[in-house]
């Protein structure tokens, strides 16, 4: 039993299949501009650019408005494709008869829209993968008539689509710290200045003030009782612009002593009451997103903070200088002293501050920023790391290990871990 019949090819035949070799034609040039125009890079622009022609003048052009550009791709991408299906549908009926259901389905549905994806979507897409830049010349001005007569679509298209989206996805704008992060990492070279300092700005949206503070144990401060001699030899001796005012000790501060309030007082004597010249002292908590801490600087005209813990003692200091630094690097001006954090003793052995943070301390040692990550809990300096790994206090002279790596106390102040010495196997080197 035959399942299908020849019938005849009448003339008009002849033409729709003319007319639908065109449209498949038409649907792939549609599918490649796609491809080709949303792939161009920006070096790929400047070629174009550079070429001064007709064609380059039109693909700019034509990008200007990417979201007409792609809304008419679209809509005569999907009319040419249901004409095409309407001529195959009715060169099929004419040409043959089917007897069997099945059969006709596979013929007039499968065997069409094989054809049409590979011709129509395939085969043009993966040209203009390759060839972007000499596709997007080759349909830039078809494209410009063709935006042209189908605008009043495009236009009804973006406008619902507008609406829509807007409809669906009112929070479409905020993205995760994440994605942020990742898209920095993908769309920069890595290890580039570029890179380190837009990663900066992503890090301190996630940091916390006590991550970048400077501790209770290294702020400069002068006693409210202080002769004015006495306060203009701490400010020499620490070069600081402005210094915390405490009454008794450091968790009673007062205020800020900024120091060019005194220049025009700098002659006088003891007599003379400098502690009117205190302004209003600004806290945070030590838990407070350093983004945050950055808008309140700019809003109230703040250029240091003091941290405080939730019972009020204070922990440490952050300025605006440390914010920065945490975007762009060290910063030093004329009044720094030039003072590393660390000495380099023989090929595999360091001296190192105890405050140094952990992750500086990599840096130096070329070690992976994480090596630490199982055994530092929520220590930010080398110091603090002893301290976690050993679970006790440390004195002068005691060693303690991580992952091969010997730390080795060599010098105290007070309770504190002043100096360690690190020494690195040639297996982590």
């Amino acid at each position: 039993m035959n399942f299908i019949e020849y019938l005849s090819c009448p003339p008009e035949v002849v033409l729709l299949i003319v007319v639908t070799v065109l449209l498949l034609m038409l649907s792939g040039m549609m599918s490649a501009s796609e491809v080709a125009f949303f792939s161009l890079l920006p070096s790929d622009l400047r070629a174009i650019k550079q070429k001064g022609t007709v064609s380059s003048e039109s693909v700019l052009r034509l990008l200007k408005n990417s979201d007409s550009l792609l809304a008419s791709i679209l809509v005569v991408n999907n009319l040419v494709n249901i004409a095409i299906v309407i001529c195959s549908s009715k060169i099929v009926d004419t040409l043959f008869r089917f007897h069997n259901g099945t059969i006709e389905f596979l013929f007039t549905g499968v065997l069409v829209t094989f054809l049409l994806l590979l011709f129509g979507e395939i085969l043009p897409k993966i040209v203009a993968q390759s060839s972007n830049v000499k596709v997007a010349l080759l349909f830039a001005q078809p494209l410009v008539v063709l935006r042209w007569i189908f605008y009043p679509f495009s236009y009804i298209l973006m406008r619902t689509s507008g609406r829509v989206g807007k409809m669906a996805a009112p929070n479409s704008d905020n993205i995760s710290i994440e994605e942020l992060a990742d898209a920095v990492d993908m769309t920069t070279e890595p290890e580039s200045e570029e890179q380190k300092i837009l990663s900066g700005i992503v890090g301190i949206a996630s940091r916390e003030v006590e991550d970048i503070m400077r501790s209770r144990i290294d702020i400069k401060a002068v006693e409210q009782t202080m002769t004015f001699t006495e306060v203009k030899r701490v400010i020499i001796e620490t070069g600081y612009s402005r210094l915390p005012v405490y009454n008794e000790d450091i968790d009673d501060i007062k205020g800020v002593l900024f120091v060019k309030d005194l220049l025009a007082h700098i002659s006088k004597g003891d007599e003379f009451g400098w502690q009117k010249l205190i302004r209003e002292p600004y806290f945070v908590p030590m838990h407070k997103k350093v983004n945050a801490v950055l808008e309140d600087f700019q809003r109230q005209k703040f250029h240091m903070a003091i941290v405080v813990d939730e019972y009020g003692a204070t922990q440490g200091l952050i300025s605006l200088e440390d914010i920065l630094e945490e975007v762009v690097g060290e910063i030093s001006d004329e009044s720094d002293v030039e003072e590393s954090f660390y000495r380099r003793l023989n090929e595999n052995t360091y001296l190192f501050d105890g405050k140094t943070h952990i992750v500086d301390v990599t840096r130096v040692l070329d070690l992976d920023d994480d090596i630490f990550e199982d055994v530092q809990g929520r220590a930010e300096t080398v110091a603090g790391l002893l301290l976690e790994i050993n679970r006790n206090f440390l004195k002068k002279g005691d060693e303690v290990s991580a992952h091969g790596i010997r730390f080795i106390v060599e010098a105290m102040d007070g309770h504190r871990i002043d100096k360690i010495k690190i020494i690195v196997s040639n297996n982590n080197v």
